[in-house]
């Protein structure tokens, strides 16, 4: 049976409100049909029609928690913004709940542009997109179908299909140990089906065992503790259906991302358990590329990659700023 979604209307995230912007709940569908929910800020003062971005993640995270604060802030800065649930998670509509489909995901950021463009506020010529960590390499692809974003940020990303095929660090990188997922996730499809209802993976672990890497002590400290907690978190609770590894482990991203014309900014930290991925995602996205005036990978010494989920000394929004205000000038 398919739950009501309740949409709250009180002020639940993760950060305070910034006095400079308004806020709203916002919906529109995506072409599959689902409902997304998003918070939109606003600029509480400006003239004329406003540069606008869409913004999303971390993987598995919620708008009420990194993607709103990156929303609010560029709000503050003069853009209009939208941070927004994508399909089956938060308060976002598809069924089954906590399932992901890089198809989807792809089409979510591109229905957040449909509303954006549909704006009277809003210079359609002037929209981007920001994705945070999963969403980061999500963006990148989104960039390649969608020649109506003029800007993308990616920032601490991850290639989610790099991971779910190779392991971190390319370190199951053989067809033997993809086999062995293999077995094991169509393994779990047999039971769930048998069950009637989707195994859950488990958010992020706790408690911590002592002997646990930085990464997983960092991915903790923002998602299980009152920095970063949220109940429709996935991170923060049960975590993605075990499932949905189907999807991340039979595809691969990027393919196209040296296609890209429009401006791309990678930023990342280079003490980030993740940084291969965008210092990667980079290289091959300039790689025999007839459009590299516009890309940039920043790096940011000394960051981890959870201190760009909400670290405001460390995360480079001057910088971003300046970079979408040069590549939307046309």
């Amino acid at each position: 049976m398919m739950k009501k979604i309740n949409i709250t209307d009180k002020w639940d995230k993760v950060f305070p409100l910034n006095q400079n912007v308004k806020h709203k709940k916002i919906t529109f569908k995506n072409h599959f049909g689902i409902t997304l929910v998003a918070d939109m800020y606003e600029p509480k003062n400006y003239k004329g029609k406003l540069r606008a971005l869409a913004v999303c993640g971390p993987y598995g995270a919620v708008k009420e928690q990194s993607s709103g604060l990156y929303a609010m802030e560029m709000a503050s800065r003069g853009f209009l913004t939208i941070a927004f649930d994508p399909s089956f998670t938060g308060e976002s509509g598809g069924y089954p709940r906590y399932i992901t489909s890089y198809d989807i995901n792809v089409e979510d950021f591109q229905s957040a542009v449909d509303y954006l463009i549909s704006l009277e506020n809003v210079d359609s010529e002037k929209v981007g997109i920001i994705g945070i960590c999963g969403w980061g390499g999500i963006a990148l692809q989104t960039a390649c179908i969608d020649t109506r974003i003029k800007v993308t940020i990616a920032s601490t990303m991850y290639d989610m299909s790099r991971v779910a095929g190779n392991g971190y660090n390319d370190s199951q990188d053989s067809e033997e140990k993809r086999y062995n997922k293999r077995v094991n996730i169509n393994n779990q499809r047999n039971l769930d089906y048998k069950n009637g209802s989707y195994l859950l993976a488990g958010g992020v672990v706790d408690p911590l065992p002592s002997d646990a890497p930085e990464f997983l002590q960092g991915y903790h400290d923002y998602y299980k503790t009152s920095r970063g907690y949220h109940e429709r978190s996935l991170n923060s609770n049960d975590g993605w259906i075990v499932q949905t590894n189907t999807s991340m482990m039979n595809v691969r991203l990027l393919h196209y991302s040296k296609e890209i014309r429009s401006a791309v900014m990678i930023v990342h930290g280079d003490a980030a358990h993740s940084f291969y991925m965008g210092k990667d995602a980079y290289i091959n996205m300039i790689k025999d590329s007839k459009y590299t005036d516009n890309k940039e990978l920043l790096v940011i010494h000394g960051a981890t990659h959870t201190d760009l989920y909400d670290q405001k000394d460390k995360i480079p929004f001057d910088k971003i700023e300046k970079f979408i205000r040069d590549n939307t000038n046309e």
